[in-house]
């Protein structure tokens, strides 16, 4: 037992590892924005966004993730005869006599009623079990590592406004530094160490934007068609079937459905999301089966956001093209203005020219490096091996320069 309890210990430490990182990025980030950069002009609106950020992000952290209630668990003299008896069927037969009392519509793709052998309870819809935070999840949406929590009931409005703080923080970042940036490239900026920050605060700030606002956009997607994570990829299964839109109730009433009603409360990150997670409308339920089946089929046509990782991915493709370009456009350039200037100094352009190339490995380096774990944050919530595509880019890039 103590290796397992040593174990467990270890891998729940290094689960902090991801939040940790995020932590210490915003640290340095402000560190680089408001000490070193100083932009005056927009120090209000960086501490607010920057304030609304953390406050949204550590209420996703620390909100429990909310588990089923003792109403789902069976009863005593269920329990026994559920766990004495062998036969499936008859397992089932005992789960339905105590789901009838239950308000629970949902099946298995094989059509029986969701049991959960881990908690011993009788799953609500919408409800699933997380082997990392070993519970039953109400409205489970997915783990996300980087907040070392399940995002469901309890704290999915805030993990959305997370998102939302996150997006507008990196955007007010990227739009007040850009200037700096282009002054960086252009050799107008005095040689400080200033001015590496304001290369790596601009890259990390626009490479966290496009990951992040491409996550954002596609849980507002989800919002809107009053869906989580796991049913776009797998639809709740009802009497009648699967379907994916089950509880889809009209775009309003899906937004209502996680704000809550009152807007006053929509931006910020306190509780305002509709019901307590046990029960939910659904539009199958109390219609005929020729009404039911003409509505599933109706499902199943939007398949876009299965793509939308590979998408991603080449839009990064297509940036990495036009800095590389970018910077090998400014490079001979500023070539050329040192050959004119100390034409009869050979050691000085070559000197120049070697420190040029130097800060180009450096950013590419640096980029990269960005890239993969930018990169990993939406893709590790749709299972694909982020790091492959990044070693990939970077043994093309090193073969490109090499030749």
């Amino acid at each position: 037992m103590a290796p397992s309890h040593a174990l467990r210990c270890c891998k729940r430490a290094l689960n902090w590892v991801p939040v940790l990182f995020i932590n210490l990025v915003v640290a340095w980030s402000y560190y680089a924005y408001v000490v070193e950069l100083c932009v005056c002009n927009y120090l209000v609106i960086f501490h607010i966004f920057l304030a609304m950020f953390i406050w949204s992000y550590w209420k996703t952290i620390w909100s429990k993730p909310a588990s089923p209630s003792t109403a789902f668990a069976l009863p005593r003299a269920e329990k026994e005869m559920y766990e004495k008896e062998q036969r499936a069927e008859v397992q089932q037969e005992i789960l339905k006599k105590v789901a009838r009392n239950l308000p629970v519509y949902t099946r298995t793709a094989g059509g029986a009623i969701r049991y959960c052998d881990f908690c011993q309870v009788i799953k609500p819809d919408r409800c699933h079990h997380c082997s990392s935070c070993e519970k039953c999840v109400l409205k489970m949406d997915h783990h996300c590592p980087w907040v070392n929590n399940c995002v469901g009931f309890s704290n999915y409005k805030f993990f959305i406004l997370f998102l939302a703080y996150a997006t507008l923080y990196c955007a007010v970042i990227c739009a007040t530094v850009v200037q700096y940036f282009i002054k960086f490239w252009t050799k107008q900026l005095p040689d400080t160490h200033a001015k590496f920050h304001i290369l790596f605060l601009f890259f990390v700030a626009a490479l966290f934007f496009i990951s992040i606002v491409s996550l954002y956009s596609y849980h507002m997607w989800l919002v809107g068609k009053n869906r989580t994570t796991i049913e776009a990829f797998r639809g709740p299964v009802f009497a009648n079937g699967p379907d994916k839109n089950g509880f889809s109730l009209g775009f309003k009433r899906n937004i209502a459905d996680v704000f809550g009603e009152e807007a006053k409360y929509w931006i910020f990150p306190v509780f305002s999301s509709q019901g307590d997670g046990h029960s939910f409308v659904t539009r199958l339920v109390h219609i005929d089966p020729e009404q039911a089946n003409s509505v599933l089929q109706q499902n199943g046509k939007m398949f876009v956001f299965l793509f939308f990782p590979y998408i991603q991915v080449v839009i990064f493709f297509l940036l990495t093209i036009v800095l590389i370009s970018v910077v090998n456009l400014i490079s001979p350039v500023a070539g050329e203005t040192n050959l004119s200037v100390v034409a009869d100094d050979e050691p000085h352009t070559e000197g120049e020219n070697k420190e040029k190339t130097g800060m180009q490995l450096l950013f590419v380096f640096f980029y990269y490096i960005c890239f993969f774990v930018q990169v990993s944050l939406p893709l590790c919530h749709f299972f694909v091996p982020a790091f492959i595509f990044a070693k990939q880019i970077i043994c093309n890039y090193v073969t490109f320069v090499t030749c």
